[in-house]
């Protein structure tokens, strides 16, 4: 089939290059001349697992093709996917300025019978404004041109979005008009071979589930963060209380990790955008409203435990991060907790001396050139004669450092761990004062000189 997708960020680039990988044939559209450029050369912006070597295949082989044209791009698509940006508005809500003016764009551009699929993460009634936005073109050019509006949200996780897309959970599909329906399925054949993933509803039921997904997930972490504060307080260990719950299918054990608060492009965007939309229509969503609340708190934990050691001393010391991306598998630093963090210990008059596989250049991009930033090459590097060890990241290569390397090297032998990754009484036999979210014994509180 020939498909169009607008934007080449996370969503329309992945799914451009799988529609790709099976046999479509995908133009991908962009405003930044320089970006389309580094793509056709091989050069993604962006750091996901598995998607630089099926760009460059795909480009190659004839499939997979990026333009800033939007007008012949709108042409070729029998399908024309909306996969731009919905940035917070000041409000929270979701702005849809790009994604309708990419439907004025469709509107100014169809010949014949096309399918207009809302791919962004958009609040619930804008596949109607789209349609509206299309249809005022079409009017104003004197045409009578038959078009659908489908509403197919995506479920792409950053650092696994490959895998996500090539072998979905489920697709999505809000649509009113058989015929669209009947587009849709055909696209998705080739990913639907094992069984029928494809779940059909109406365009603001789609819209509405992929907020409820993202709210849900959300929900379960600041819960679990929550859980641990409490555990902190009376003594408990969280990581024992969260095997506790998970082994209860009804519960489970995905995102019920406690941290130092979740990131990224989608939660606390989404959440927020459907706390608004809940307003907007008369109705006080207080459980999302208390998600949004521990989440702000949450990425102020580790900082919080970092003064209360040092006893707010921090002015002139040297903090090792290790870990900069909101997760790991990703150089996304949108909403990531370490730049809170950063920020807070700057604000203290600490210096940071950080490591991240991925995430250094997208850091320097954020914050320039500073005294009090020192990003290094190897994990190592960063704790030679810094004061403390922040994990902030849950990064692989972070899960099994070697102790002795870490207390010979720290100033003062502290870990605070953010994520949990490390048996408290297993670090403190080397030697080393150990801080973990939810851990119990980390209110116990402890000073190096």
């Amino acid at each position: 089939m020939k498909v169009t997708i607008f934007g080449t960020g996370y969503v329309g680039l992945v799914t451009g290059t799988c529609l790709a990988e099976m046999g479509n044939h995908v133009v991908c559209v962009d405003v930044d001349v320089a970006k389309v450029d580094r793509l056709k050369a091989g050069n993604i912006p962006i750091y996901e697992p598995g998607l630089t070597p099926m760009v460059v295949r795909n480009h190659a082989d004839g499939r997979l093709d990026f333009t800033t044209d939007a007008a012949p791009a709108v042409g070729h698509g029998e399908v024309v996917f909306i996969a731009v940006g919905t940035p917070p508005d000041e409000d929270g809500s979701a702005d849809l300025k790009y994604v309708l003016a990419v439907a004025k764009t469709i509107g100014d551009n169809i010949d014949r019978y096309t399918v207009v699929v809302n791919k962004s993460t958009v609040p619930v009634g804008t596949a109607d404004r789209v349609r509206e936005a299309v249809q005022a073109r079409l009017q104003a050019r004197g045409v009578d041109l038959p078009f659908d509006v489908v509403s197919n949200p995506e479920f792409l996780k950053e650092g696994d979005a490959v895998e996500d897309c090539m072998r979905p959970d489920r697709i999505i599909v809000g649509a009113s008009s058989p015929k669209a329906i009947g587009v849709l399925r055909k696209l998705y054949a080739p990913f639907n071979r094992n069984h029928d993933r494809m779940v059909v509803m109406d365009e603001r039921s789609a819209e509405l589930t992929k907020y409820a997904a993202n709210a849900m997930l959300a929900t379960k972490i600041s819960f679990m963060n929550e859980i641990a504060n409490i555990a902190e307080h009376v003594g408990a260990d969280v990581e024992l209380v969260r095997q506790g719950i998970g082994a209860d299918p009804r519960i489970g054990y995905h995102f019920i990790y406690p941290g130092a608060g979740y990131g990224g492009s989608c939660f606390p965007k989404d959440v927020q955008a459907l706390a608004r939309t809940a307003h907007a229509v008369g109705y006080d969503a207080r459980l999302l409203d208390a998600v949004e609340a521990v989440n702000n708190s949450q990425k102020s934990r580790l900082f919080a435990l970092l003064s209360r050691h040092f006893l707010g001393q921090l002015k002139g010391r040297t903090i090792a991060l290790w870990g900069l991306a909101f997760k790991p598998n990703t150089d996304d630093m949108r909403e990531a907790s370490s730049r809170r963090l950063m920020e807070q210990l700057w604000e203290a008059g600490a210096n940071v001396r950080a490591f991240d596989p991925e995430a250094a250049d997208e850091t320097r991009r954020i914050y320039g050139e500073r005294d009090d930033l020192r990003l290094v090459e190897r994990p190592y590097d960063a704790i030679d004669g810094a004061d403390a060890l922040m994990i902030v990241t849950e990064w692989k290569a972070f899960r099994a450092p070697d102790f002795a390397r870490v207390k010979s090297l720290l100033k003062n032998a502290v870990i605070f761990d953010g994520r949990n990754l490390y048996d408290p009484a297993a670090v403190e036999e080397t030697g080393i004062a150990y801080y973990g979210i939810g851990r119990g014994r980390s209110l116990a509180g402890r000073h190096d000189d």
